[in-house]
Parts: C-alpha cells; sequence; structure tokens
C-alpha cells in the first residue's frame, strides 16, 4: 500500500486498534502511533505501530520502544479492529 493510502485510513481512526494484514506474514492487530520522526518515516512508508499486546503499557508510559516499524509496502490491507 502506498502511505497516501495507508495515511488517509489512519486519520480517520486515531488511537483505534487497526488489523494489518501483510503479503508474507501474519496478521498483526493495534494502533499507529505519531512520534517525533512521524513526518520521516511516513514520506517513506514506514510506520510505528503498537502491538495488541502492548497498548495498555503503552497508554500508560508512551514509550516508543513498545512499537515496532513496519514497511508499509508489505500491506495488503487495513481494515478496523474490533
Amino acid at each position: 500500500m502506498t502511505n497516501d493510502m495507508i495515511e488517509k485510513f489512519i486519520e480517520t481512526r486515531k488511537s483505534k486498534k487497526v488489523n494489518i494484514f501483510f503479503k508474507q506474514r501474519s496478521t498483526v492487530k493495534g494502533i499507529f502511533i505519531h512520534n517525533n520522526d512521524y513526518e520521516e518515516l511516513k514520506n517513506k512508508n514506514f510506520w510505528r505501530i503498537v502491538s495488541e499486546a502492548k497498548i495498555e503499557e503503552w497508554s500508560r508510559t508512551k514509550d516508543a520502544s513498545l512499537a515496532r516499524i513496519f514497511n508499509g509496502a508489505e500491506f495488503t490491507k487495513l481494515s478496523e479492529a474490533i
């Protein structure tokens, strides 16, 4: 997916869990976070995502090390998680 497609999807779902489907790996459920390098990463189609298992801890600490960086070119589909 392109960075424009991803950004358009997450703009309306700030801090909501999403399902991220990949070409060659299992689906990840988590939230996209905006850090100080958000614009730089976005321009390169990279995204910081906190997985569902770490969202509660991230909400308390805002520790960016809990997030992983994913390449948006590997995304096949995004959907809102229930």
